[in-house]
C-alpha cells in the first residue's frame, strides 16, 4: 500500500491531500478512463488509485512489479495515518512538511522531512510502528545524519526496545489528539521525572525553536519507566542536572576530605596507644620476671608443691614441648604460677627467666595488672574449643577485656596447623609476637 505516486504531467501526488498535492480532484485519477498517467517513485512501475474498505485512499503496483521497497513491504494503514499525523503536526508548529522524500544517492527516505521556510535545517519524522532493533534504527539515524538531516523516531506501541536508543519519543491517542507520553522529562529534586502529556505539534514548536534538545541524562529517571539513554529536555533542565551535579561532587569531596582527616586523627592515635602499650607492656613484663625471679630464689612450701603438681599436668607438658617445636624456645614451668597477673594460668619462663607464654588463663580472672601483662603475650591453651572459649568469654563480658590488636593465642594440640615460624634474629629464650585476629569492640588502651 503506497500514498505517494509519480503523475506524467502533475509530478508528485498524495492520496490523503483531497487536491492531490497539485490542485486537482480524486476522482481525475481514481477509475478514470483512461487510466491516469501514474507510476511508483521507487520503481517507476505503473500503479493505481484505490480506495480500502475502510474509505481509505492508496495507490497500488499493477501486476509484476519489479524489485521495489514499496512493492515488497508496503505500508500500514496505520503507519500511513501517524505520517499524515506527523506532517500536519510540523505544519502547525511552523515548518514545511514533505512525506516520503529520498536522500539525492537514495541511501536514506523520510517519512516526513520537515524544513525550515527560511531553509537552515532539516529534520525527519519518522514513524515506526513495525518491530525493528535499536542498532538498525541507529545505522539510519546516522546515514541521515551524515547529509545534516536530524531526526526524531515516533511510535504509539507499549515499550518500543529502540527507544532513548536515538531521538525518539513515545507517543499516546486521547480524546485531545495525539499526545507525547514518553521521552519528554524535566529535572527536578536530584532526577528526570516525565512531564504531562503535551501534544505533538507543541513539542515539535519546542524542537524547531531549540526549547528542547538532546540530551543524555547522567542522573536516573525517577519516574515509573525505563531508564532512556537520550531523552528530550529543555536546556534550562540540563544547566540545572550540571549544577545538581558539581554539588553532589563537592559534597562528595567534603565528604571524602573529612573521612581522611578522622582516618589521619585514628591513625594518629592508634600510634600513640600502640607506643603506649608497648611501654606498659614492658614494664608489665619486667615486673613479673622480677617476681619470678624473687620466687624461684627463694621458693616457699606451697609454691614448691605447685611447683611439683604443674610438672605433672600433660596441659601444661604439651604447651613446653610445643614452644620447643614450633620456636625453639627451651621453656620450663615458672615459679610465680600462684601471683595473680598470671590470671590463674601456668607462666612459662625461657632459661634466663624471662616469661615466654601463659598456658590456660582463666578469663574472668584477667583485670587490671594481669590485663597488662597478658595482653602483650602468647597464650597456650590444649585445643581449639578451649582458644574459642577464652575468645568468646573476653569479648561478651559487659565490659569486654580484650587488647587493641587482639589477643595472641595458640592451641598446643597434636591438630594445631603449623604456627609461623619464629624471625631468626629474635633473641634466644623469648616468643615472638603472632600474628593478632581484628578486634573490633576493642577497648583504646590495655587498661581496666
Amino acid at each position: 500500500m503506497a500514498f505517494r505516486a509519480v503523475h506524467a504531467h502533475w509530478g508528485t501526488v498524495f492520496a490523503h491531500l483531497p487536491d492531490l498535492g497539485c490542485g486537482q480532484a480524486w476522482e481525475t485519477v481514481w477509475k478514470a478512463r483512461p487510466a491516469a498517467p501514474l507510476a511508483c517513485p521507487e520503481c517507476l512501475h505503473p500503479v493505481h488509485a484505490k480506495v480500502s474498505r475502510g474509505g481509505l485512499r492508496f495507490f497500488a503496483h499493477a501486476p509484476r512489479p519489479p524489485h521495489c521497497e514499496i512493492a515488497l513491504q508496503g505500508e500500514s494503514e496505520a503507519h500511513h495515518l501517524l505520517k499524515l499525523e506527523l506532517a500536519g503536526a510540523a505544519r502547525d508548529a511552523g515548518a514545511h512538511a514533505e512525506l516520503e522524500v529520498r536522500a539525492a544517492d537514495g541511501s536514506w527516505r523520510a517519512d516526513v522531512l520537515a524544513t525550515d521556510p527560511a531553509g537552515t535545517w532539516r529534520t525527519a519524522l519518522e514513524a515506526q510502528l513495525s518491530p525493528i532493533t535499536a542498532d538498525t534504527i541507529t545505522t539510519r539515524t546516522e546515514r541521515m545524519q551524515a547529509d545534516g538531516v536530524t531526526s526524531c523516531w515516533f511510535s504509539d506501541r507499549p515499550r518500543p526496545p529502540w527507544l532513548g536508543a536515538v531521538p525518539s519519543l513515545r507517543l499516546a491517542t486521547t480524546d485531545a489528539g495525539l499526545l507525547v507520553t514518553e521521552g519528554l522529562v524535566k529535572f527536578a529534586g536530584g532526577s528526570w521525572t516525565a512531564v504531562p502529556p503535551v501534544p505533538v505539534a507543541e513539542f515539535l514548536r519546542w524542537a524547531f525553536t531549540g526549547k528542547v534538545e538532546q540530551h543524555a541524562p547522567r542522573s536516573p529517571l525517577g519516574y515509573p519507566a525505563r531508564q532512556l539513554a537520550r531523552v528530550w529536555t529543555a536546556p534550562t533542565y540540563v544547566a540545572a542536572e550540571d549544577a545538581h551535579l558539581v554539588d553532589v561532587r563537592r559534597r562528595e569531596q567534603e565528604r571524602e576530605r573529612r573521612l581522611a582527616e578522622q582516618r589521619a586523627e585514628a591513625a594518629k592515635r592508634r600510634a600513640e596507644i600502640d607506643t603506649s602499650n608497648v611501654l606498659s607492656r614492658a614494664e608489665a613484663l619486667e615486673l613479673a620476671a622480677e617476681a619470678e625471679e624473687q620466687v624461684r630464689l627463694a621458693p616457699s612450701g606451697p609454691a614448691e608443691v605447685s611447683h611439683h603438681v604443674l610438672k605433672m599436668n600433660r596441659g601444661v607438658r604439651q604447651a613446653i614441648a610445643y614452644l620447643a617445636r614450633e620456636f625453639g624456645i627451651a621453656a620450663e614451668i615458672g615459679w610465680s604460677s600462684s601471683d595473680p597477673r598470671w590470671a590463674g594460668g601456668t607462666p612459662l619462663v625461657a632459661e634466663d627467666g624471662t616469661p615466654v607464654a601463659v598456658v590456660d588463663p582463666a578469663p574472668f580472672l584477667i583485670k587490671g595488672e594481669a590485663f597488662r601483662l597478658l595482653a602483650g603475650m602468647l597464650l597456650l591453651f590444649a585445643t581449639p574449643a578451649d582458644v574459642q572459649r577464652f575468645d568468646r568469654t573476653t569479648r561478651g563480658a559487659r565490659k569486654p577485656r580484650v587488647p587493641v590488636d587482639g589477643w595472641k593465642m595458640q592451641h598446643t594440640g597434636p591438630e594445631s596447623p603449623a604456627s609461623p615460624a619464629a624471625p631468626a634474629a629474635a633473641p634466644k629464650g623469648r616468643a615472638p609476637r603472632l600474628v593478632s585476629r581484628p578486634c573490633p569492640r576493642a577497648a583504646d588502651v590495655d587498661a581496666e
